[in-house]
């Protein structure tokens, strides 16, 4: 008999619980859309389709499968009745199995193709596998399989696909509006939104290209159903989808419980404490599983320790290229690994039954979002073990996304005022050289505001429509107000002696979750059977930890080129002039050294010691520079700050055994760098602020810095020592301002 995690995945016996499914209107406000009472329908015997319904299911999931509840009953709301249906269930309860059979039913009647908007590759590489197994042709248009988009775009044109799968970034391509999407709209026989809760600033992740949609469901011909799906949409984001689906939507919902999750809380601040656990913890858990990270940085610093305790695992986040993601992607579904280290990158979609475990290395900040993620573990096992390692910085980075969430007003206004002013296409390097704002923030800013209708792409520009628009203040502080609030919660998940399933399922408003205890978290194990002791870690284990985190000094890469639309600074950076590549010895304030460094700054004081031993072991040891420095030089900056820098770079230069040149100066005030948010403006505020002496060394040179973050500085200000006659110029910095989100 195979063993518990190479099982093939079963399907459950129905809950006991009947699914809740709300007729139209029950309970609801008049809707905008409403939706076009509904023709007759080819097939009006319901006995017909629940036998066909389930002769398919055993084709799809095998001759032991049953329906759980819920699902014929919305089968038979887009089928019999063609109406548009809210689907919220747990994880592992079988959505995709109500669209593929209610598009084979729908097509066997001679209906059109369904189109499948999902947010995530990984589910349309699964989905099309599933589709196939009862004989529906499914195919995708994606970033991933350019080549392929004329093939599948005739093959939608002579009818020839069953299921088309697109990306809700898609309905913005003028290729696709222009040459798929109106034959679509007018020949589509049902239109599935999965991760429907994307389309709500409600929702936990709230994704702008989802408000596309909205026009979708308004242009569908009469009698066209829709189906929405969900595992993560408390009362107040059914509500609000329901509006944009239209009146007349079915509500099926059903409990969230995951009788398999055994949930536990730990509260580790210390980053070294933390990795110490999984080092000791990830080889004793069953089968294998997901590490949950909440930056690019911290995923990378994780996998890396991990591996170098031995332990098979990948990163997958959203800088992992598209290959590399499949990669890992299989490796995990084949068990070649222990574990993925990943952001959300890896979340919805993501379809492995027997998934043993979910680790979260930091909290995200909301519980829904949790639950979204844990959902992804023990789908067909009895068993899988869930447990949250409470970190220090947690706080930090979810202000980082809160904050973020939004352009501001100012910036909005101003971007929206240079598009008028300018009656017609504005390059986005044309926009950054007006706008303080940095490149990946206007760009979002950018799709919301397109999104709202309020600006169009027009090829790798963007203009101004004739649409009428104004910020809406009152919708951020809501929704801010809103995230705050999931914030707080997540932060008293665990400390409050709640059953932590039952927190969870209450948090997204599951009627049969707020009276019911679990009996499996830790907070039910310790009511039953006494608190447990706190985690025993090794002390060699902890200190080898942060010693890791204190030798992995991260690259600075070079510049290469200078920002388009600085006059005095265009093109490619000459190679004469370029940086080498350079190291930061941390993050500000990572569990290594940058809670030395975040503290010495916070303090105004002076860097001590033990941070010029670490960047002379980091030097010396792990980054060996060549050719190797002749002597050590630094930044100029202003103030105690910078008298401080000064003072670190001589005991610098002294414990490596060089000369110490303060070659730079200052020739004029500029702004601090942090205030500036696109390489456009941080350019020309540096571009001839620094100068060199006469007499500056002509050999291979550490330029040190104490914070970095555009690297815009030390480009600069390195050119600046070529033109003098340095050598290479080796760029060194105390930290990097934070890790990648």
């Amino acid at each position: 008999m195979p063993s518990r995690r190479n099982r093939p995945p079963r399907h459950r016996p129905p809950h006991p619980r009947p699914p809740r499914i709300r007729p139209p209107n029950e309970g609801r406000h008049e809707r905008r859309h409403p939706v076009p009472p509904h023709p007759p329908t080819a097939t009006a015997d319901g006995a017909g389709t629940a036998a066909r319904a389930a002769e398919l299911l055993h084709r799809l999931a095998g001759p032991a499968a049953e329906f759980h509840p819920g699902q014929l009953e919305a089968i038979e709301s887009l089928v019999d009745h063609r109406r548009r249906v809210l689907v919220v269930q747990r994880t592992g309860w079988g959505k995709s199995a109500v669209y593929f059979l209610a598009t084979r039913l729908l097509r066997d009647q001679g209906g059109g193709p369904t189109l499948l908007v999902s947010p995530l590759l990984a589910l349309m590489r699964n989905q099309i596998e599933a589709a196939e197994r009862i004989g529906l042709r499914a195919a995708s248009l994606n970033s991933s399989n350019t080549d392929e988009w004329d093939v599948v775009e005739q093959e939608i044109l002579d009818d020839g696909v069953d299921v088309l799968l697109i990306s809700p970034e898609r309905l913005n391509n003028p290729r696709f509006r222009a040459n798929v999407l109106p034959h679509l709209v007018g020949t589509v026989g049902l239109l599935v939104i999965d991760e429907v809760h994307c389309i709500s600033d409600w929702g936990h992740d709230f994704r702008p290209d989802y408000r596309r949609l909205a026009r979708v469901l308004d242009r569908l011909p009469r009698g066209v159903p829709v189906l929405g799906c969900t595992a993560t949409a408390n009362d107040r984001v059914v509500a609000d989808v329901e509006e944009q689906l239209g009146e007349g939507a079915v509500e099926i919902r059903g409990p969230l419980d995951r009788a398999s999750l055994e949930l536990d809380v730990l509260d580790l601040p210390g980053q070294a404490d933390r990795l110490a656990w999984l080092a000791t913890e990830l080889p004793r858990l069953e089968g294998t599983g997901i590490v949950y990270c909440l930056t690019i940085a911290d995923a990378g610093r994780v996998a890396a320790w991990l591996r170098s305790r031995g332990l098979a695992v990948l990163s997958y986040t959203g800088a992992t290229e598209p290959g590399e993601r499949l990669v890992a992607e299989d490796a995990l579904r084949r068990n070649e690994v222990k574990a993925l280290v990943a952001t959300s990158a890896l979340g919805m979609g993501y379809d492995k039954p027997d998934l043993g475990f979910v680790v979260h290395f930091q909290g995200p900040g909301s519980p829904i979002a949790y639950y979204q993620q844990v959902g992804r573990a023990g789908r067909a096992l009895e068993r899988a073990r869930v447990v949250l390692l409470r970190g220090h910085e947690d706080r930090d980075i979810q202000d980082h996304f809160i904050r973020t969430a939004f352009p501001p007003r100012e910036q909005a206004e101003q971007v929206i005022g240079l598009l008028e002013a300018a009656g017609g296409p504005v390059k986005i390097t044309e926009i950054e050289a007006e706008v303080n704002v940095r490149r990946s923030r206007l760009e979002a800013m950018l799709k919301i505001l397109d999104a709202e209708g309020a600006v169009e792409r027009v090829g790798s520009a963007w203009q101004r429509t004739l649409a009428p628009w104004a910020y809406d203040d009152e919708r951020v502080e809501r929704v801010t107000a809103a995230r705050r609030a999931e914030q707080e919660a997540m932060a008293a998940y665990g400390t409050e002696g709640t059953c932590l399933m039952r927190f969870l399922r209450a948090q997204l408003d599951d009627d049969a979750g707020a009276a019911t205890d679990c009996g499996r978290c830790s907070t039910c194990r310790a009511r039953a059977d006494g608190p447990p002791p706190p985690p025993a870690l090794d002390p060699d284990l902890v200190e080898a930890a942060r010693a890791f985190l204190r030798g992995s000094p991260l690259a600075i890469e070079p510049r290469r080129q200078w920002p388009r639309d600085v006059p005095q600074a265009r093109g490619n950076i000459a190679k004469e002039l370029r940086l080498e590549d350079g190291r930061a010895l941390c993050v500000l304030g990572d569990g290594g050294w940058g809670e030395r460094v975040r503290a010495a700054r916070v303090a105004g004081e002076a860097y001590d010691d033990r941070l010029v031993g670490g960047a002379v072991q980091a030097i010396t040891s792990t980054w060996r520079p060549e050719p190797a420095p002749a002597w050590v030089t630094v930044v100029p900056g202003d103030g105690a700050a910078a008298a401080h820098l000064v003072d670190y770079a001589a005991r610098l230069a002294e414990a490596l055994g060089l000369a110490f040149v303060p070659a730079l100066e200052r020739t004029r005030a500029i702004q601090p760098q942090q205030r500036l948010h696109n390489s456009a403006q941080q350019v020309a505020n540096l571009w001839g602020a620094f100068r060199a002496g006469d007499a500056v060394p002509d050999g291979p040179v550490l330029l040190v810095d104490d914070l970095v973050d555009s690297r815009w500085t030390l480009t600069v200000a390195g050119a600046a020592l070529r033109e003098a006659g340095a050598g290479p110029v080796h760029p060194f910095a105390l930290a990097k301002s934070g890790g990648d989100t």
